[in-house]
C-alpha cells in the first residue's frame, strides 16, 4: 500500500513539474500571417515583413487564416498557430505581424498543427516594412507630377503646409475606401494649414478614369498622376496600394503609413504636428524681442569710443 502510494504521489510530482513546463515555454519568432503567404518564398533568404506582406495580412486574417509564429532552428522553421491565454492581443494579432517577438506559454498538439496559447509577450523587433519606414523619417522626399490637365506639380511648393500624401489608384478597392476618411481631414484641417494630396498611380491616358473616381468618391483634395512603385519605395512604402505619407512644414517625412489609413490615428498625428508647429512659433516669438535686444547692444558703442567722439 505504501509503495503503490508513493508511486503515485511520484506520478503525480512528474505530472506537475511537466505541467510547469510546459506553462513555462519561452518561443522567439516572427509573426506570420499565414502559412501560404510564409512559403512564398524561402525564408532563410527573403524576410517577411515587407509593406506588401503586411497589406496582404489584412485580408488573411479577416479570412480567418490562423495567425503564426514562425521559429527557426538552422535552416529549418517550425510554424506555431497563436491562441490567446493570458496574454490577449485584442481583436487580432494583426498589430504583431511582421515583428520579431518573444513568447512564454504552453505548446499544444492539435490534429497537424502545433499551437501555442500565449501567456506574454514581448515584441523584440519591428517588422522590415516598419524599419524600412523608420529609415525615412527625417528625410525631405521630393516628388513631381502632372495633375489631370497636364499641370506639373510638386512638394516643393507645399512647404510650410503639412502635407498628407497619399497613393493610390482607380483600380484599387481599399484606396476607395479610406477617400471619404481623407476628405474629411481636408475638410477639417484645410485653415489650419494641413494639405491631403491624392498621388494616383493611373498614367495620362487613364485621365477619364481618374476624374470618374474623383466624382464619385467626392475627391476635395488636388489629384496627381504618374506616380510610380520607385515614387513610393523613396517614401519608404512598399509597392502595395493604398500607402500614406505625412510631411512636416519643412519638407521633411514625419510619418509612414502601409495600407488603408486610420482617420483617428492620423488626426493624433496631425494634431501633434501643428501643437509642435504651435509650440515652436510661441518660443520664437517670445525670444525674438530678446535677440533684438542683444543686436542693438552689439552695435552700441562702449563708453570709451562714446567720450571720444568730438562734441
Amino acid at each position: 500500500m505504501r509503495r503503490a502510494t508513493a508511486g503515485l504521489l511520484f506520478c503525480l510530482a512528474l505530472a506537475v513539474t511537466a505541467s510547469a513546463q510546459a506553462t513555462g515555454v519561452r518561443m522567439e519568432g516572427q509573426v506570420v500571417c499565414c502559412a501560404e503567404c510564409w512559403a512564398q518564398a524561402d525564408r532563410t533568404k527573403v524576410q517577411f515583413g515587407t509593406a506588401e506582406d503586411l497589406l496582404k495580412s489584412q485580408s488573411c486574417v479577416a479570412g480567418g487564416d490562423p495567425t503564426l509564429l514562425a521559429v527557426r532552428v538552422g535552416d529549418k522553421f517550425t510554424l506555431y498557430q497563436l491562441q490567446p491565454a493570458k496574454f490577449s492581443p485584442g481583436e487580432n494579432w494583426l498589430g504583431f505581424i511582421g515583428k520579431r517577438v518573444a513568447l512564454t506559454g504552453t505548446v499544444q498538439k492539435k490534429k497537424d498543427a502545433s499551437v501555442i496559447r500565449v501567456d506574454a509577450l514581448e515584441v523584440l523587433a519591428p517588422s522590415l516594412a516598419e524599419q524600412e519606414a523608420a529609415n525615412v523619417i527625417g528625410r525631405e522626399v521630393d516628388l513631381t507630377l502632372k495633375d489631370p490637365f497636364g499641370n506639373t506639380q510638386g512638394l516643393t511648393a507645399l512647404k510650410g503646409r503639412i502635407v498628407v500624401l497619399n497613393f493610390w489608384a482607380t483600380y484599387c478597392i481599399p484606396c476607395r475606401a479610406e477617400m471619404p476618411d481623407l476628405a474629411a481631414i481636408q475638410n477639417e484641417y484645410a485653415a489650419l494649414g494641413v494639405q491631403v494630396v491624392g498621388a494616383s498611380t493611373d498614367e495620362a491616358q487613364d485621365r477619364a478614369k481618374v476624374l470618374q473616381f474623383v466624382k464619385e468618391t467626392k475627391v476635395n483634395f488636388p489629384i496627381w498622376m504618374g506616380a510610380t512603385t520607385a515614387d513610393m519605395m523613396r517614401f519608404g512604402l512598399g509597392g502595395a496600394l493604398p500607402g500614406t505619407v505625412v510631411i512636416g512644414r519643412d519638407g521633411r517625412l514625419a510619418k509612414v503609413i502601409s495600407g488603408v489609413v486610420n482617420q483617428a490615428d492620423l488626426r493624433k498625428q496631425i494634431d501633434t504636428m501643428l501643437a509642435t508647429a504651435e509650440k515652436t512659433a510661441a518660443t520664437e516669438q517670445r525670444d525674438t524681442p530678446k535677440q533684438e535686444r542683444k543686436k542693438l547692444a552689439a552695435v552700441k558703442p562702449k563708453t570709451s569710443e562714446a567720450s571720444s567722439v568730438p562734441s
